[in-house]
């Protein structure tokens, strides 16, 4: 059988697939004399309550000629969605006509010289400036909105005549509408997710081809921030007339055990030559290492499966083997995320014309109602995050680096799950979750057809929500890190009754087809357990109510009631707001409670307290949430909100630029209720966390409430040595609180027990007034390939090194070498400065630069950092 591969004449270039992510010009709007309606559809302009401007919807009408007899893109643009409508009675039929096809930026003879060089993916948007005035909060005050054009000559030679050319977007915010050499090839509005047009017919291998990129992203899109742009990669793919077909391998695993494995491959082979076609198809599976390199000889192969392909046509080829003693995928600590890589190769004649690879993992995974999630026999309680899917200061331009580093600080948090909230993410981030071990949740919509913004998905619901989710199923369901597909979040329809089951029976139907092996869920934060819509999903997900919010009783046991053989997870819980570093007095007793002013919040400075025991109106403390899991243990677990800050939705501060409830703040350092879920998460792990810090000038003599994050069950706290009384936790208890302390400078220390043993011991000293800067870099070396990142963290300091707690100097940044300082931040959401400056104010001792590796560039890049009165410091990282 492997032998039969090797025999196979081989074809050259049997398929390629080129980043093209390089060398675009961009500019924004259209030009000024064009005179074509280009809009994705035509009413009439509505007045937008968000931002008092006029907006156009982009919606709902049917035909090509609006009232006033313009044309518009839709009838053009809804083609592209005929391969994920699955009755070709209801595919759509391309006009005749080339609408844009007169526009001069499409054309290929147009000078676009003085428009801006970029690299992808490119977030337009996230240079800014923020927009200071305005109800823009909701959408990170930053103007992502707009008109935006991307042009690129292509590389197509003429030995590719007679191939199929696509191109293949992995994320376009949104609205996209693609031309070539001047004729329109077709687009897709939703900007999350991924897409492919064939650009067969208007190529011109060996000739000049012009790629041409129109984005039209409406304003109040979205309740956070969209970004707006190419912000994500693209890929020309060159196949043969024959070849397996766009996101066309399908690998699953069953019975599943650490002696043996069932491995079950199908094929979906296309035919876009004008004759049939005899195929055969062998498939050989390899083990991956840990970064996803191929090791060793083939482990298992698959028998050689043919078939006959008439013209056009397609066909589905699967075979099955048998791998002994698979090397099981599953969650660290306790598991490990091995990897394999399916190989197919398809021949005809003898002769192979095209090789597809497709990465899977063994897993067995099951929803037990009683033990939650059960990953390869062991249950696996849920340690998850929301995340939203931009990425700080870098906005929404997707960097592998950058969402790798997040991963890596949640982690060491304890965190074993992501939910993608709400919407498909980048497939490189699901690389990176398969290879971390991630269990995830992986999510389409926010909204179906009532709108939660003017502009949002609701708009293209009815035309595109079969394309979208077929679209994204068919693109992740080989990622073993996805446990778990979402089909909305808190949506509308949850007051509907049958109408909205309707909706979610309809989605959830489609989840099945496309993968029978994953449940399908929709998040709810209002629809009880007696309401038609829980009782339509595989999986009962709860937005905060499972616990409560604020006088309202917790819904588990109603849920766990009504379907007692459903798992429940909680996929948001707390939504707990803070500033780290900021720290208001007096202190609440309660657990949790509302933001307010002086009651968790300060009015002047929009900054929440630190103390992490006031949340969102909606929501709660991680101590309430804690209680009500405890005291329901069949809840699988849960997903926070958030695990980053992000930019956006600034609860309850909307003259900020960026929220409050991440656990991690914008710039990536830990707010205190970090080592609060460590403490949970990572039960075994040694540490004791003080709060506050200890320098209060002008405080002496007041009582400063001292809190201590901690898996220890018993702790002592001392201030300069005398004991402030020793604490033994109770039955739903999760920190340790003294809030009587009064503040002396000095020395605050706290010795802590657990069953009885030492456990681990903290001290916090008061510091003095800053002296100088220390910088340190996440990493020392740097690849130049253009895109690797290091974070640089700047500390401000005393003449002993400590970090000064409340220090906000502004500090000015400076490089050598072949490298650029892409973004600043320091976490604070106040701040309006505009990310790409080189100068940034610290908050509260910390601030970040990150910088980057000039593309083919090696050297010794040196980042300086300085402030008035205060030592410079520098770091040296290399590129190689």
């Amino acid at each position: 059988m492997l032998a039969a591969l090797v025999l196979a004449a081989p074809a050259a270039h049997a398929r390629e697939n080129v980043s093209i992510s390089r060398d675009w010009r961009f500019t924004k709007g259209d030009p000024v004399d064009l005179q074509e309606d280009l809009r994705y559809d035509v009413r009439p302009p509505i007045e937008d309550a968000d931002d008092g401007k006029l907006a156009d919807a982009r919606p709902d009408a049917a035909v090509a000629v609006d009232d006033a007899g313009a044309r518009v893109l839709k009838p053009w643009i809804l083609p592209s969605a005929n391969p994920f409508i699955k009755d070709p009675a209801r595919h759509h039929v391309r006009p005749a006509g080339n609408p844009g096809g007169s526009v001069a930026y499409v054309q290929a003879g147009f000078d676009d010289s003085a428009w801006q060089k970029v690299d992808l993916p490119h977030d337009w948007a996230i240079a800014g400036p923020f927009i200071k005035d305005g109800p823009y909060g909701g959408m990170g005050r930053l103007p992502s909105w707009g008109i935006g054009w991307y042009r690129r000559s292509l590389d197509i030679p003429a030995s590719d005549r007679g191939k199929s050319i696509f191109l293949d977007v992995e994320g376009a915010m949104s609205y996209a509408t693609v031309w070539l050499n001047g004729q329109l090839v077709g687009g897709w509005p939703y900007g999350y997710n991924s897409f492919r047009l064939d650009l067969t017919p208007y190529a011109v291998p060996g000739g000049r081809n012009q790629l041409a990129i129109r984005l039209d992203n409406p304003q109040a899109s979205a309740r956070w921030y969209p970004g707006g742009g190419l912000y994500r990669d693209i890929f020309l793919t060159t196949t043969n007339k024959v070849h397996v077909g766009q996101w066309g391998s399908i690998v699953r695993t069953s019975q599943v055990s650490k002696e043996r494995a069932s491995i079950d491959v199908s094929l979906t082979i296309d035919n876009d030559g004008d004759r049939a076609a005899q195929v055969e198809v062998a498939t050989s599976l390899y083990a991956l290492d840990a970064a996803g390199k191929r090791t060793g000889r083939a482990v298992a192969s698959i028998a050689r499966q043919s078939a006959s392909i008439a013209p056009g046509g397609k066909a589905v080829l699967q075979g099955s083997t048998i791998l002994s003693n698979p090397r099981l995928w599953g969650p660290p600590p306790t598991q490990a995320p091995n990897r394999y890589v399916a190989v197919s190769t398809v021949t005809q004649g003898g002769r192979v014309v095209d090789s597809y690879e497709t990465r899977f993992g063994i897993r067995d995974v099951r929803f037990d109602p009683d033990k939650g999630v059960i990953v390869n026999g062991a249950p696996v309680p849920l340690r998850g995050v929301n995340n939203h899917h931009d990425l700080g200061a870098l906005g929404a331009a997707f960097n592998v680096r950058a969402a790798e580093r997040q991963l890596e600080i949640l982690r060491d948090m304890g965190a074993n799950a992501i939910r993608m909230s709400h919407n498909p993410p980048a497939p490189e981030l699901l690389e990176l979750t398969d290879r971390m071990g991630f269990l995830v949740m992986d999510e389409v919509f926010d909204s179906w057809e009532k709108k939660k913004t003017p502009h949002d998905f609701h708009l293209i619901f009815p035309d595109w929500h079969e394309a979208d989710a077929r679209a994204m199923l068919r693109r992740d369901r080989n990622h073993p890190s996805i446990i778990l597909w979402s089909i909305g979040n808190e949506v509308g329809e949850q007051y509907d009754g049958e109408a909205g089951a309707r909706i979610g029976r309809e989605l959830v139907a489609i989840a099945h087809e496309e993968d029978p092996t994953r449940p399908a869920t929709s998040a709810m934060n209002y629809a009880k357990a007696d309401m038609p819509l829980p009782g339509v999903m595989d999986v009962i997900s709860l937005n905060y109510q499972g616990a409560g919010i604020r006088g309202i009783v917790g819904q588990y046991p109603a849920f766990r009631a009504a379907f007692p053989d459903k798992l429940i997870l909680s996929t948001e819980t707390a939504s707990t707001l803070s500033s780290r570093g900021e720290y208001l007095f007096p202190v609440a007793g309660a657990i949790s409670g509302p933001v307010r002013p002086w009651s968790g919040g300060n009015p002047d400075t929009h900054q929440v307290s630190a103390y992490e025991l006031h949340a969102a109106d909606f929501g709660s403390s991680p101590d309430r949430v804690w209680a009500a899991d405890d005291q329901h243990p069949y809840v699988a677990g849960e997903f926070v909100w958030t695990g980053f800050d992000y930019l956006g939705e600034p609860t309850p501060y909307y003259t900020s630029r960026s929220s409050y409830s991440g656990i991690i703040d914008l710039a990536g350092f830990p707010k205190d209720r970090y080592w609060l879920y460590q403490s949970r998460w990572r039960p075994d792990l040694k540490f004791a966390h003080i709060l506050p810090h200890w320098t209060w000038p002008g405080r002496e003599g007041q009582v400063t409430p001292v809190h201590v994050f901690s898996s220890a069950d018993e702790a002592e706290l001392f201030v300069n040595g005398k004991s402030q009384g020793r604490i033994k936790k109770r039955d739903y208890e999760y920190r340790f609180r003294w809030d009587y302390v009064t503040y002396a400078p000095g020395e605050l220390r706290v010795d802590t027990w657990k069953n009885g043993q030492p456990w681990a011991s903290e001290t916090v000293r008061t510091v003095g007034n800053a002296a100088g800067l220390s910088l340190t870099a996440d990493r020392s070396i740097i690849a130049d390939d253009g895109r690797d990142l290091a974070f640089v963290t700047v500390k401000v300091v005393d003449t002993d090194g400590g970090v000064v707690p409340s220090a906000k100097p502004q500090i000015r940044f400076s490089i050598e070498g072949p490298g650029d300082i892409v973004a600043t931040d320091n976490g604070d959401p106040t701040d309006l400065t505009a990310f790409p400056s080189a100068q940034r104010a610290a908050f509260n001792g910390l601030a970040l630069a990150i910088v980057r590796a000039r593309p083919g560039e090696a050297g010794r890049i040196v980042l300086r950092a300085e402030a008035e009165g205060l030592e410079s410091a520098q770091v040296v990282v290399t590129s190689r």
